[in-house]
């Protein structure tokens, strides 16, 4: 997973991480109302799962990567 997350430049992870986290932009992003009806109860199907781990991947993938490689600490 380090090898993995390594290859992808900072810059690509976080435009794919806004794109998808806020596509589509109209009339709401997907991951908006999925994480709204995650909190209220109402994401019941498979499908709905599926589209909110679709949607959030990039931005854990972005989140792991730093806390990985941790850029703030002196090495």
């Amino acid at each position: 997973m380090r090898r993995f997350l390594a290859k992808i430049d900072y810059p690509i992870l976080i435009f794919i991480a806004v794109l998808l986290g806020l596509s589509p932009f109209y009339p709401e992003p997907h991951l908006i109302e999925k994480l709204r009806m995650l909190f209220q109860g109402t994401l019941t199907r498979p499908l709905d799962f599926f589209d909110l781990l679709f949607h959030v991947l990039p931005t854990i993938l972005l989140v792991i990567k730093i806390g990985l490689e941790r850029p703030w600490q002196k090495k």
